[in-house]
């Protein structure tokens, strides 16, 4: 299945992508693309609905974030050994663990807006996992149980407040439209092998960044287990697990995010995201 939620921002509907390409209402069933309906026994309640008994969403309406209330957004670090190349770091014996703030997330197609006093906004195409099933200390082979499924993420990042402001990530991580996510969530099923996917970003059409999944350092099943041994997922936590080379900062001389600039990105049957640059108006 791929589900997705629909209408304007704070107001957004659940939904279901037909495999016409028609939106179909889900607010008549779920409340929401969230917690207790990405568990295994809300998934399954929905793939036993018949998708054309559902309303058509008439029109091209805006495309929310693909999961709602978000507890926890996670991303991972240098987990493509290139990527790490190409930012003069070296690759971690363990997994680069940090946070993106909630507030962070947007739809897919938003603008993304560089905040106040940035000079280093760059962009992240990432596979985004989300998790289903609460787990707490599994082990590799439970891991995928736990996982509802995917979706694409847009990991934006104002480089100097992440490396040169002191501190954690978080702050260069975490501004708002950093965490575009969607268009869909695509459940598991659909996703025979999540590190065979190609992905890919284009600012103004020029291609940045093209890789692979196959290239992760750690893997998705390894990523679950290994965070569940520090702090339990949740229903609805997003995992953003890394991103691959041709990142504004690896580029020589570096280029960063300008205004009036459109980002496009996408994932192999993940859909695609596109966000307008646009300055900060505070």
């Amino acid at each position: 299945m791929k589900l997705l939620r629909y209408g304007e921002r704070g107001a957004e509907k659940p939904g279901m992508l037909s495999a016409e390409g028609h939106i179909r209402d889900l607010s008549g069933v779920v409340e929401d693309i969230a917690g207790a309906t990405l568990t295994p026994e809300g998934l399954a309640r929905l793939q036993e609905l018949d998708p054309t008994s559902l309303p058509i969403v008439e029109g091209s309406p805006r495309l929310g974030p693909c999961v709602g209330r978000i507890g926890k957004f996670i991303c991972i670090g240098l987990n493509y050994s290139d990527h790490a190349e190409e930012t003069g770091m070296e690759v971690p014996p363990e997994p680069v663990i940090f946070g993106k703030a909630t507030s962070a997330v947007c739809g897919p197609n938003d603008d993304v807006i560089i905040p106040k006093g940035s000079e280093k906004t760059d962009w992240e195409v990432e596979l985004g996992v989300v998790i289903g099933k609460e787990a707490r200390y599994v082990s590799e082979e439970e891991a995928m149980d736990h996982v509802a499924g995917y979706c694409v993420v847009n990991d934006i990042s104002e480089r100097a407040f992440q490396t040169e402001r002191c501190g954690q990530w978080i702050k260069g991580k975490s501004a708002d439209t950093f965490g575009p996510i969607g268009p869909w969530l695509v459940t598991r099923d659909e996703v025979p092998d999540p590190q065979n996917l190609r992905l890919w970003l284009e600012v103004d059409g020029e291609r940045r960044q093209d890789g692979t999944t196959a290239t992760m350092v750690y893997g998705v099943r390894f990523l679950v287990h290994y965070i569940s041994q520090f702090m339990s997922l949740q229903p609805g936590d997003i995992i953003s697990t890394g991103t691959p080379p041709g990142v504004g900062l690896g580029m020589k001389p570096p280029t960063f995010l300008r205004p009036g600039q459109v980002m496009r990105l996408g994932i192999e049957g993940l859909g695609e995201q596109r966000q307008r640059v646009v300055a900060w108006a505070g």
